[in-house]
């Protein structure tokens, strides 16, 4: 699980994000990515363009994602805050239950300039939330730090009656512009500090690891140590700290942190429940110097995540067999799991093997207004060709729950031919092409 947290200063997205994303990396194969920005251009004709376009850095990471197999599997925006998660399409039939929150802190709680989003689900039974802040700015304002980082988790329920409170979740991830400042060296002690490499000396004088010594809830938020440069602030493209007339100390306001809930740490003793095993290792934390369109160096943090899933199947399981020809209208059959309970408002939908977000498809059909039959646990949905890609190409099938506000099922990939190849199928109607599924 690869984390980014960059207040990006208003800039457009950079050309080549291949370094931030470690995709240069044959060794790292990443199976989740989780993007926190803070300080995105929000101004009112942004706004208004992006209701009806994608935001530059939403589309710029799922044109180098997507293609990867990766997909989107939520986002939220607030003003300059942006959150997304990705996945990487074989774990997300396994994600559900998923939420999205904000907080304003901003003019008193009135405006989003500052506060924090977060996205909630759960990943083969284990409930996760991620939490991007951006806090008050300035040395003076440590108090209104942790006073907004009080009310952006009192603020954070979630419509789930198993997690009433985000401190309930297995795992938090916090991270974001967090603005902790380093206390009382001059700058010119910091400076130097810096070009020795001697960060040791500054990290007991950062307001984050100061305020951890005895306050009882960040001391069970974990970090790893800060063997990098402090992340602002920078003279825009250029590596040198800040040169202007206020020339700002430079800090690590830039951090990324994670809480474990205590519950995980003991097994289940419960034979009536499955086993628990849950566990998550920090396996690198740096910055990223190369970027200089923002003020801000980004932070990455690349975690692995071990655990002992309580799901081992999909609640619906589709397989395609035989063959999909256009324009014919088709049906789909499905079988699903006996605990799973479907809604009016689930739909199966047909998506390019290339899927930018769980939305993202060419046609869908609503379960219960297109359903055909439904016989010994498997059902038929017809699906009206009308809405069918004239070319072909490779596709799959996605079942979305409208409760758990997930896809649940998708199958493999699989050929849509185009009608030219009638010829080849001789007598077969093509009205008795279908697919099928199986829950195993």
């Amino acid at each position: 699980m690869h984390v980014v947290t960059w207040n990006v200063a208003t800039a457009a997205p950079p050309t080549n994000l291949n370094e931030l994303l470690l995709l240069n990396n044959e060794c790292e194969n990443m199976d989740m990515y989780v993007i926190g920005l803070q300080e995105m251009k929000s101004g009112i004709i942004n706004y208004i363009s992006e209701l009806a376009f994608e935001d530059p850095w939403s589309k710029l990471l799922m044109d180098v994602l997507a293609p990867l197999g990766y997909i989107k599997v939520t986002s939220i925006r607030m003003q300059g805050l942006l959150l997304l998660v990705f996945a990487r399409r074989l774990h997300v039939p396994f994600i559900s239950d998923i939420y999205t929150n904000y907080t304003r802190t901003g003019l008193y709680g009135y405006w989003g300039n500052k506060g924090g989003v977060s996205i909630s689900f759960r990943i083969y039974g284990y409930a996760i939330c991620f939490l991007n802040c951006h806090l008050p700015a300035h040395l003076t304002n440590n108090d209104q730090r942790l006073i907004d980082f009080d009310k952006i988790l009192e603020m954070q329920n979630f419509e789930n009656d198993n997690i009433p409170n985000i401190l309930d979740n297995d795992l938090i991830v916090w991270f974001g512009d967090l603005n902790f400042r380093i206390e009382e060296f001059g700058l010119c002690f910091i400076h130097e500090s810096i070009q020795k490499g001697l960060y040791s000396i500054l990290w007991h004088k950062d307001q984050l690891n100061i305020i951890k010594k005895s306050d009882s809830l960040l001391q069970q938020f974990q970090e790893g140590p800060l063997l990098f440069k402090p992340t602002f602030k920078f003279d825009i493209n250029s590596e040198e700290y800040d040169s202007s007339e206020k020339r700002r100390k430079p800090a690590w306001t830039d951090r990324i942190l994670w809480r474990l809930n205590q519950k995980l740490q003991n097994t289940s003793k419960n034979f009536k429940e499955p086993e628990r095993f849950f566990s998550l290792e920090l396996k690198c934390y740096q910055s990223h110097m190369q970027y200089k369109v923002s003020d801000h160096k980004p932070v990455t943090g690349t975690f692995e995540l071990e655990l002992k899933s309580l799901m081992l199947t999909p609640l619906v399981t589709l397989i395609p067999e035989g063959r999909w020809i256009t324009p014919y209208d088709l049906v789909v059959s499905y079988n699903r799991s006996p605990d799973f309970k479907s809604s009016s408002w689930d739909w199966i939908g047909l998506h390019k093997v290339v899927i930018r977000h769980l939305k993202d498809c060419v046609t869908y059909a609503w379960v219960k207004d297109n359903l055909v039959s439904s016989e010994k646990g498997l059902y038929q949905v017809y699906i009206n060709a009308s809405g069918f890609p004239e070319e072909g190409g490779e596709f799959l099938l996605s079942y979305y729950s409208s409760n758990l506000k997930a896809i649940v099922g998708l199958s493999e990939p699989f050929q849509v031919r185009a009608d030219s190849v009638l010829d080849f199928l001789g007598d077969t109607s093509p009205q008795q092409l279908s697919l099928t599924g199986r829950f195993t």
